[in-house]
């Protein structure tokens, strides 16, 4: 036993040697999700930074293994990592201060370099030469040793945890519950990042070495994923032949599937790259040789499915990287078809070259391009229904409610990506003060209401049966965001999209705000006794009128629980009424102030 301890903690040793930066890097992840799943954020609302900081460490795990691979192959480590490290932090700064400028569009950046820096892993160590079946037994131990670490880490993870829980129950301890999240951030992350680097161990030597092909592999493919594909593949023809037959457009949904089929068609293969001369199952071989060849059809397709949604609605960014992946897929197919010797090196290379080039291409990048697609689309939509009269938007024309609903749509994807100016640019000078105040503070719902809510002579086509009755938007907002916390022994601030609890005099408050318009439930929970608080916010509404903006000099919910009195301040809740459906709220604020006595 103490021999192994010895072997263990030699093995760990070295890999703090080798791999300094990688565990640094998750090492600083975890303690950053640590802090955030510990911390008292109700008087700092810049808890978001942990988040900031902790996605930028994630993506350095990978960055900097990568980046370890290659200087293991040429050498000139030290200057690899500094390099990564200005990446990183340039990525850093890219990335907004505040949750609440979080939109989606960072959500188009961190994925892609997310599986970019993780494409990297795959080539990084074998530019240039040729190295067909290194490279190939290189990433098949990656792939064995990620399947391995998630093992590890899942069942090392959940004993500690259970053992915390039971230590917690048997001996009334009473742990605050933040420490089982924090444990699982120590053990998923840096863990996991340990785990990993023992199985790879002397790195780049040990992982592109020669090794007998797995039999459960082999099994895998041969037995399950090929045939599953063979399946999807005849189920997308007989789709394509009932498409002929009718003569009608491909449903969009259809895209994804085929593009599903293609990448893990391609993955089949390389899995059973080295068998492919051996003597392999037959049907094996066939679907080998005819793979690429049964893609050509799907790809046009593809493609019609693609432009079909392109052409109608404009570029977004979702649809450009649908359609760059499409374009990938058939740079890979022509590829394989028509190379004299095609290197299984091209896929990874070549995916990584159409995803860099996405996200930092000047002018043709998926970013310029989605907003001077749907500012064109914009423009086309008010030209064609004649809603522009000297360059600005005529709010009182007769307008149908599916064309308001599409440039308020727009307007909206146009404003989370700061194109401040160009939508200000439209409104007349009446509308511009709202809309510019919804701007400046980053309120996107409030801009896609406000500016929904502009137009005074909207149609509805009651002939449709598909189409919902009039929605009306109530909206309250405090005069005055002012706790006036005379008489009350505790303030907590709860923050919008997230779960908030709080502990006083040996009692718990928990809230948790939706991410959404709900209908029937706000429930403020304390010590475990549910109050719905839908009741209370109807009565807030009941002195105002159904539609518009209404600015009143208090906003806020009184209940007494118990010994104890609650007043929950808001700063704006929107009610949105209609003719058939529950009435709808939205708490319309960053937080909600909790004052107790």
């Amino acid at each position: 036993m103490l021999k192994k301890f010895r072997e263990i903690s030699g093995k760990t040793g070295f890999i703090a040697r080798e791999y300094p930066m990688v565990l640094l890097m998750a090492f600083l992840a975890a303690i950053s999700l640590m802090c955030f799943a510990h911390g008292n954020f109700n008087s700092n609302g810049n808890y978001f930074v942990f988040i900031r900081f902790s996605l930028v460490c994630c993506l350095g795990i990978s960055l900097m293994f990568a980046l370890k691979m290659l200087s293991q192959r040429i050498g000139k480590a030290f200057l690899l990592e500094i390099l990564g490290t200005v990446f990183l932090i340039f990525f850093y700064l890219l990335l907004p201060e505040k949750e609440k400028d979080f939109t989606e569009k960072y959500a188009f950046i961190l994925v892609p370099t997310f599986i970019l820096s993780h494409l990297l892993v795959s080539f990084a160590a074998f530019f240039g030469k040729n190295r067909e079946l290194n490279f190939w037994q290189y990433n098949k131990n990656l792939f064995i040793n990620v399947v391995l670490t998630a093992i590890f880490t899942g069942v090392l993870t959940g004993g500690v945890e259970l053992a915390i829980l039971a230590v917690d129950k048997l001996f009334d301890f009473n742990f605050n519950q933040k420490y089982y999240a924090e444990t699982f951030y120590l053990l998923s992350v840096f863990g996991s990042c340990m785990i990993f680097l023992l199985f790879s161990e002397n790195g780049l030597h040990d992982l592109e070495k020669n090794g007998s092909y797995p039999l459960i592999l082999k099994f895998f493919t041969q037995y399950i994923l090929i045939p599953l594909l063979i399946i999807y593949a005849v189920i997308l023809y007989f789709y394509s032949a009932k498409i002929l037959i009718n003569w009608e457009l491909p449903r969009g949904w259809v895209s994804y599937l085929i593009l599903a089929y293609s990448v893990v068609g391609i993955l089949a293969l390389l899995l059973v790259h080295p068998l492919k001369e051996n003597s392999t199952k037959s049907w094996v071989k066939m679907f080998s040789r005819i793979f690429y060849y049964t893609l050509i059809p799907l790809i046009i397709l593809l493609f019609t499915a693609i432009f079909t949604r392109i052409l109608e609605y404009g570029y977004t960014e979702p649809r450009y990287f649908v359609l760059l992946i499409a374009l990938w897929l058939t740079a890979v197919v022509l590829y394989f078809i028509f190379a004299k010797k095609p290197t299984i090196k091209f896929v990874p290379m070549s995916l990584f070259a159409f995803g860099l080039f996405s996200l930092i291409f000047p002018y043709l990048n998926t970013f310029s391009v989605a907003k001077r697609s749907q500012k064109t689309e914009l423009h086309n939509i008010l030209i064609q229904n004649n809603l522009l009269e000297n360059g600005k938007i005529a709010f009182n024309k007769k307008v149908s409610d599916t064309v308001a609903d599409e440039v308020s749509n727009k307007f909206e994807f146009l404003a989370k990506r700061n194109e401040k100016e160009f939508l200000l640019n439209l409104l007349p000078e009446k509308n511009k003060k709202l809309i510019a105040k919804n701007l400046n503070e980053a309120n996107f719902w409030g801009i896609r209401s406000d500016f929904r809510n502009q137009f005074k002579n909207v149609q509805y086509d009651i002939s449709k049966k598909e189409l919902s009755p009039v929605q009306k938007n109530v909206t309250l907002i405090a005069k005055k965001f002012d706790a006036d916390i005379s008489g009350y022994k505790y303030l907590f601030k709860a923050y919008n999209y997230k779960y908030n609890s709080f502990e006083f005099d040996n009692n718990t408050v928990e809230l948790k705000m939706p991410v959404s318009m709900f209908k029937s439930e706000l429930n403020l929970i304390f010590n475990g006794q549910k109050i719905n608080l839908v009741p209370d916010l109807k009565k807030l509404f009941e002195n105002y009128p159904n539609n518009g903006e209404i600015k009143v000099d208090d906003l806020f919910i009184t209940k007494v629980i118990g010994n104890y009195e609650f007043k929950m301040m808001f700063d704006s809740v929107i009610l949105s009424k209609t003719a058939d459906t529950k009435d709808q709220f939205l708490i319309n604020s960053e937080s909600v102030l909790i004052l107790i006595k």
